[in-house]
């Protein structure tokens, strides 16, 4: 594949870009003293970002099982989750973990959208929760997908795990529906290695989640020992010198094997750790967060002036959010771009994603379409989810860190055309 790359894009003194914009953490997030008034991560976030409520889990997906537990303890006569088609293989393992029976719904024409005429079809008495998706920051339109699960008695649970820091007015994203979860993993912005955030607003609800991870997520001391460990050596080699030895040999690697789904990140284990995130490690989420409003800030600035000059290319389209949600300001971790065909994606992808320049997939596939995952996505005809396949075909991701800087912009942009 490295045979079909052009020597325009990516020189070979030049450093690796990480896929999406994360929060680099500085030594002194590690071992600095607690910043402000804020005495833990949750308080802190719910402060930072006007979230009503906030509760820390060891990842977003266990933040997804304790969420779905908590609502099916509330309505035990409902066990179906409608999610989008194209999103993160973790929500339908997430729905396997805990019993419930996974629902795809189409997405609009050329948008990461649940489709509202598919979805009202998949609605009834047995839908427990119906799961919007703020994909890769954009603003999904929360509010047609609450009103139609709401009609049948069905809750929403907003994913937001890649939309912290995304608003809806003056109000975060996560806040929309009955309850919203956030992630806080590598490459989500703020991180610690692997987090979670549960946010919701009804008291009951926020007292059902509580029951549920105070049930299901104790305290171990292996996970925290590993997840401490991998948490110093994102520090230490989460920048630019390291990012060709701890990412892109490994992306290299995956795309010679012809194995995008490895390239992607999108291989996971069927089995979800739940456990109680330490305090050490919620303290250096805690000193870290301070920077983080300016850091989105500058990726917003920088996303704002590459998305109007990417738009001026033939044939590349910069997704923004949802038209139909006033106010909606996403966060931009990555652009997305949807490529004209399907064809001419996979040649961008086969020139440019294994130079390192920060080019690559959301996801490798909609969620019918990985075989890994068989056992936990139910069957899809090949006629079925038309608009999440196509989109699946054409989608690309463009970092937006800022370690992509305007020289290698332009020869990628330079690149894009040339194909």
């Amino acid at each position: 594949m490295s045979r079909h790359l052009s020597p325009h894009v990516s020189r070979p003194a030049e450093r690796c870009v990480p896929p999406t914009a994360g929060l680099p953490l500085a030594l002194s997030d590690l071992f600095g003293r607690v910043p402000g008034a804020d005495s833990d991560l949750a308080s802190g976030l719910a402060r930072a970002f006007n979230l009503p409520w906030a509760r820390i889990e060891c990842s977003g997906t266990a933040a997804l099982v304790i969420a779905l537990t908590a609502l099916q303890r509330l309505q035990p006569g409902r066990n179906e989750v409608i999610v989008p088609a194209y999103t993160c293989p973790l929500v339908a393992i997430a729905v396997a973990h805990c019993g419930l029976e996974l629902r795809l719904c189409d997405l609009q024409p050329g948008r990461p959208d649940m489709d509202l005429d598919h979805l009202e079809r998949l609605c009834g008495a047995r839908t427990l929760a119906v799961l919007p998706t703020h994909l890769a920051g954009r603003v999904t339109d929360v509010a047609g997908a609450a009103a139609l699960a709401r009609r049948t008695g069905a809750f929403v649970i907003e994913d937001a795990a890649q939309a912290l820091g995304a608003r809806i007015g003056t109000e975060s994203v996560g806040t929309q529906g009955d309850i919203g979860f956030f992630s806080l993993a590598v490459g989500k912005g703020l991180t610690l290695y692997e987090g979670g955030v549960l946010a919701a607003r009804d008291p009951a609800l926020r007292a059902a989640c509580t029951r549920a991870s105070e049930a299901l997520a104790r305290r171990h001391a292996g996970w925290e020992l590993r997840r401490t460990l991998e948490l110093v050596a994102y520090a230490l080699c989460y920048r630019p010198a390291l990012l060709g030895v701890v990412y892109g040999r490994p992306l290299r690697n995956a795309l010679r094997a012809g194995d995008r789904v490895d390239a992607a990140g999108d291989l996971f284990d069927l089995r979800i750790p739940l456990h109680r995130p330490g305090r050490w490690r919620q303290s250096v989420g805690l000193r870290a967060l301070g920077r983080l409003p300016a850091f989105i800030a500058g990726c917003t600035d920088r996303a704002r002036r590459r998305r109007a000059q990417l738009e001026s290319l033939p044939g590349i389209e910069v997704l923004g959010d949802s038209p139909v949600v006033p106010g909606a300001a996403g966060i931009w971790p990555v652009l997305l771009l949807r490529v004209s065909d399907a064809a001419r994606r996979d040649r961008l992808l086969d020139r440019l994603w294994v130079a390192g320049c920060g080019i690559g997939l959301p996801f490798a596939h909609a969620l019918p379409d990985y075989r890994r995952y068989a056992s936990v996505v139910p069957w899809q005809d090949a006629g079925a989810l038309p608009n999440a396949r196509d989109f699946a075909a054409r989608v690309l991701s463009l970092s937006n860190s800022p370690w992509l800087d305007d020289e290698r912009f332009e020869r990628l942009c330079a690149a894009l055309v040339a194909d």
